[in-house]
């Protein structure tokens, strides 16, 4: 899953970017609100982590620009400012949720998986396609009540899929689920990560589209 941090204060971005990508996110780390509004409006995202006090552009002025292009990408404000009419403004600009530093991570990534479910219209946390069933809020995958153990990034291999049965995700969309900018992306990384997925889930549980990508549920005509 991508995010995008938007957040000034380097102790508090590094912090987070690097809890978030041992938790298996890609996070991309912007520090302004110009780059955010630049970046936003070229690059897709399933997330934005958005600080307000930002230098150059507020952080409520580069949601109310999301908002006005129709980007309906979920947002949560992670802030500073606790006065009752800063959460205000910023919900009625759009924010899905709102968090005040100081802030335990436990409670950021609860909260960073609701609004991603609230977004995707699922009320209920577990994704089950097939035999195979996937609990966010535990990370716990199971197949056919078994536990399967999955490193980070091929438990968010198979989410990306999982989120989306039956769609086709190409290599380049599973990469940006697990790589943010800087870091190095092994040519063969996502056959490797889909190798051991069918090795521990089944081997017709993913299924490939040759020169296309892959895709998790119901086989098509044809393929």
């Amino acid at each position: 899953m991508r995010i995008l941090l938007v957040e000034d204060d380097m102790m508090i971005g590094d912090s987070v970017r690097s809890a978030l990508r041992h938790e298996g996110f890609a996070v991309d780390w912007v520090r302004d609100g110009r780059a955010a509004r630049t970046t936003l409006a070229t690059e897709r995202f399933d997330l934005v982590l958005l600080d307000l006090g930002l230098p150059q552009i507020d952080g409520l002025d580069v949601l109310r620009d999301m908002r006005a292009r129709q980007d309906a990408t979920p947002v949560i404000i992670v802030t500073a400012r606790d006065e009752v009419s800063s959460r205000v403004a910023g919900l009625d600009a759009g924010a899905d949720d709102y968090v005040l530093k100081p802030f335990e991570l436990e409670e950021l990534t609860a909260r960073m998986r609701a609004v991603i479910r609230r977004h995707a219209g699922r009320a209920d946390p577990v994704i089950e396609v097939g035999p195979v069933t996937l609990d966010p809020t535990t990370r716990i995958v199971t197949v056919r009540g078994e536990p399967v153990v999955l490193s980070a990034r091929e438990y968010a291999v198979l989410e990306a899929m999982m989120l989306r049965p039956g769609a086709i995700l190409s290599r380049a969309q599973l990469e940006d689920r697990l790589y943010g900018w800087g870091e190095e992306i092994e040519s063969n990384a996502i056959s490797v990560y889909v190798h051991q997925l069918r090795r521990k889930l089944g081997e017709d549980f993913i299924h490939t589209v040759r020169g296309v990508g892959y895709y998790v549920g119901a086989p098509r005509a044809g393929a």
